[in-house]
């Protein structure tokens, strides 16, 4: 099974997606996601109006537990989304903290928290009905 990754270090920067809606998630499958319009190929993403990157869970110390940590969303709430769907996994390994959600709440942030492949449904509908949707997605365990 291949394992596509993203951009990780220096050359990480966001790719900047053709209109400033939610980009649609095109593709995923283990390892692999790819967002409509965006020429990388992504493990992990994050996604926002206008863009996405590599989700890089290095920059923060991330691991499947305690999972995933404000720092690891505070990029994608910048880019002013008022929900941010998060992908913990296709078998759900990826924690996310009720701290996490907490601080997602006292900003304001409708969130969810779901089974990759049930969130990047929940994503491209909220997308699709342009809401200013954010998320970040493990594609892996």
């Amino acid at each position: 099974m291949e394992a596509a990754l993203g951009k990780s270090g220096p050359e990480s920067s966001p790719d900047t997606c053709p209109a400033m809606s939610s980009p649609e998630i095109a593709s995923l499958s283990w390892g692999r996601m790819t967002v409509r319009g965006c020429p990388t190929t992504y493990k992990d993403c994050k996604v926002w109006p206008g863009g996405s990157r590599t989700w890089d869970w290095r920059e923060t110390g991330t691991e499947h537990v305690p999972g995933v940590q404000p720092a690891d969303v505070k990029e994608v709430l910048e880019k002013g989304v008022k929900t941010l769907v998060i992908g913990r996994g296709m078998s759900e390994a990826l924690q996310v903290p009720p701290a996490t959600v907490e601080y997602l709440k006292k900003q304001g942030i409708d969130v969810m928290v779901l089974q990759t492949e049930m969130a990047v449904k929940e994503y491209n509908t909220l997308a699709s009905q342009g809401v200013r949707v954010g998320g970040v997605f493990h594609s892996t365990c």
